[in-house]
């Protein structure tokens, strides 16, 4: 490891970070299927979540990281309960069908699909309450609310979920979209948010030739979907008020210990690292579906690229001498001082959740901090 640790970073991302959604305990889960059965009512069930939250703030604080989530125990899902809370967004019909890997088989997710059919805004800041509480309840912690990227509205259903009557001109969706992206920042940071993360599986799975294919068969420009991708996202964040560290997390799928995409960051890295309006990336790097990290060579100064070396998808601990060893291979491409380490993914992007246990989380929570502080102090 280098002679030089780079020190504790102040401000976030933070040298051990995680991505965000967390295992929901059973008390939690009990009171869902309750409440879905109608024998607790949206009360009941907000205390449940209330409680579950409180713990697993002390988790987090207690494991040693300098920031905290409210684990998105309030939701189904780490996007749609999101996008849902658009205006101008509905829930279609019908479903789509995404089929995850793993290396027993092939699962298939079924999501409710999408449609654009208003103007896309932001009447009441999305998941206010949600942050609120998150807040009140840190004590050392810097509250992080994560948010799904805007290019997830577009990136599941395409042009064809946008109903040409409302945007016959593509340009002025885009805009909305960034608009009402930009606006719920604003109202985030007024209720005194200032770690706020955008989770992107789009950017990711472009890396993909498989899914590129996907793209293009539907009629759009797979080539350079993520430049307007990146476009969008700046257009969302650039003018974010004083103060608000912004990073994006991005992901190749992660449900049931599952995923969708291969492929390094090559394809996106020159754009993407050089171009998008971001404090930090948090990066998938815990096994050979991400590739090398040659395309860190891409990140400029002053960016933080989050090592994401310790995987969610299963309990089995990793080694600080594993880890340290590929720390330094990033190193090669990127300085130290620019690098954090943190877990690939959530450990539950789904209400579901990943195939470990709670303990074993922990553990790899903690290894992530007992790492950090050995490699940067």
């Amino acid at each position: 490891m280098s002679d030089h640790p780079a020190g504790r970073l102040e401000l976030p991302p933070f040298r051990a970070d995680h991505v965000g959604s967390l295992l929901r305990p059973q008390p939690l889960l009990e009171a869902r299927a309750a409440h879905a059965a109608g024998t607790i009512d949206a009360d009941g069930l907000r205390a449940a979540e209330d409680d579950a939250i409180r713990e697993v703030v002390r988790l987090q604080e207690e494991a040693g990281l300098q920031s905290a989530t409210d684990g998105e125990f309030r939701r189904s899902s780490w996007h749609m309960d999101f996008i849902y809370r658009l205006e101008g967004v509905t829930r279609a019909a019908d479903t789509l069908t995404v089929t995850f890997h793993n290396n027993e088989g092939d699962i298939e997710f079924t999501p409710a699909a999408l449609r654009v059919d208003g103007r896309i805004s932001v009447r009441d800041t999305i998941f206010a309450d949600a942050f609120e509480f998150l807040r009140d309840t840190v004590t050392t912690a810097a509250p992080k609310i994560t948010i799904p990227s805007p290019n997830m509205v577009h990136y599941r259903g395409g042009q064809a979920s946008i109903d040409t009557a409302v945007y016959p001109d593509i340009e002025e969706f885009w805009s909305d979209l960034s608009s009402a992206y930009a606006e719920e920042i604003r109202g985030l940071a007024a209720l005194g948010a200032r770690y706020i993360q955008l989770d992107d599986t789009s950017l990711a799975y472009l890396n993909d030739p498989r899914e590129r294919a996907v793209v293009a068969d539907r009629g759009e420009d797979a080539e350079h979907l993520h430049k307007r991708y990146i476009r969008q996202l700046n257009a969302a964040v650039g003018d974010r008020p004083e103060g608000v560290r912004v990073t994006t997390h991005m992901c190749r799928g992660n449900f049931r210990s599952s995923w969708v995409a291969s492929g390094g960051y090559d394809f996106v890295a020159e754009e993407l690292f050089n171009e998008l309006d971001v404090d930090g990336f948090f990066l998938e790097f815990d096994d050979w579906r991400s590739g090398t990290f040659a395309p860190l060579r891409f990140v400029p100064k002053g960016k933080y690229v989050v090592l994401g070396l310790v995987t969610t998808k299963k309990g089995e601990l990793e080694s600080k001498d594993t880890l340290k060893r590929r720390i330094d291979e990033a190193a090669a491409y990127v300085p130290l001082e620019q690098l954090c380490l943190s877990p690939q993914c959530g450990f539950s992007s789904t209400v579901e959740g990943n195939s470990l246990s709670i303990e074993e989380e922990l553990a790899k929570l903690r290894l992530i901090v007992e790492t950090a502080e050995e490699v940067w102090g």
